[in-house]
């Protein structure tokens, strides 16, 4: 019956799209002003909404003050998730998805717990523990409807090599360097005094490491990184374990060679190119699982999105754009 009645509502959404097409009719008065959304039978408020984007741009942007641009179309994204769990709430319920009563009831005991020194607590609590109760029964079936969704099975063979051959990128172990440091530590703080010291010491280092002095022997006597005990050697790092300057350092020299002194936080260092190994594309073979793993996960992503895009299709949804900032128009070029 329930299947029934979609078609039936489908139809009628199909031949009322026809009739529009044909006979243009008037819009739609604008929404109310303390109404954000009409998702098919569902009004969300204009305080569901505002309450729901403070909560997440205090987590996005903290404290700082992002571009017009960026608060604009942030706007836009968590107004479209409340709309969008509207939807699967109500498709988790289609489906016949129920509460986790047990996850339900502590996470009410969490909310009470946190709330009960609030001024008005005793007066409303009956009151606010029914509204939190009907959240909670609500993101309990979003979670799970969600789980179901992005659970995919193992994809064969044949697709784990074609999403490997697709994403080839992936799976490329990127360029290894093997360094070594002598560090000259300096207290951040230290006035400008004992940084040129530091710096004319390290100057003077690695003129005796090109007279001929070992490396290895002058870190394990000067140096004061934990790397001192091996001679300096800090083994094999990719790009991205290197602080902020180094790496520029480090791409400049050469196999052998030994930088000028580098000023860092902590410190001037003196560094040594002894390998530089080149990023290697690594064999369907070698990463077969993680193939696998990277397929599944957006199989996943695929079929939530696609769920997400027929629920919106299907259902009417007036947003008001009013509460939302405009967003930046991008100016036109200049003739000529």
């Amino acid at each position: 019956m329930v299947d029934t009645r979609r078609s039936i509502a489908h139809c009628a959404l199909a031949l009322a799209a026809f009739v529009a097409v044909a006979h243009p009719r008037a819009a739609e008065p604008p929404l109310p002003a303390d109404t954000f959304a009409v998702v098919g039978t569902v009004t969300l408020t204009a305080a569901d909404y505002r309450a729901a984007f403070g909560t997440a741009a205090r987590d996005k942007f903290y404290h700082s003050r992002p571009p017009e641009a960026e608060v604009a179309a942030y706007q836009r994204e968590v107004g479209d998730d409340l709309v969008n769990r509207v939807l699967l709430v109500d498709e988790a319920k289609r489906r016949g998805v129920k509460p986790d009563a047990e996850q339900v009831k502590q996470r009410l005991a969490r909310y009470e717990t946190r709330s009960r020194h609030a001024p008005n607590w005793d007066r409303e609590r009956a009151r606010l523990l029914e509204s939190m109760t009907v959240q909670l029964e609500n993101q309990s079936r979003y979670e799970q409807l969600e789980a179901q969704v992005r659970r995919v099975p193992e994809p064969t063979e044949a697709q784990a090599r074609a999403y490997y051959e697709a994403h080839k990128h992936l799976f490329v172990e990127p360029e290894k360097l093997r360094l070594s440091v002598i560090q000259l530590k300096v207290d951040p703080g230290a006035r400008k005094a004992a940084w040129d010291r530091a710096r004319a010491e390290a100057g003077a280092l690695r003129k005796r490491i090109a007279g001929g002095e070992d490396f290895a022997a002058l870190a394990r006597r000067h140096s004061g990184d934990p790397t001192a005990q091996d001679g300096g050697d800090m083994g094999y790092l990719h790009r991205g374990m290197l602080p902020d300057g180094v790496d520029k350092v480090a791409d400049e020299l050469k196999p052998g060679e030994v930088s000028a002194p580098v000023t860092l936080l902590e410190g001037v260092a003196l560094l040594k190119l002894t390998e530089r190994r080149a990023a290697q594309q690594r064999s369907f073979a070698e990463v077969r699982e993680r193939a696998s793993d990277l397929w599944q996960r957006d199989e996943g992503d695929r079929r939530w999105k696609t769920l997400i895009a027929g629920l919106r299709k299907a259902t009417p949804v007036r947003i008001n754009e009013s509460l939302y900032m405009p967003t930046p128009r991008t100016a036109a070029p200049k003739a000529g």
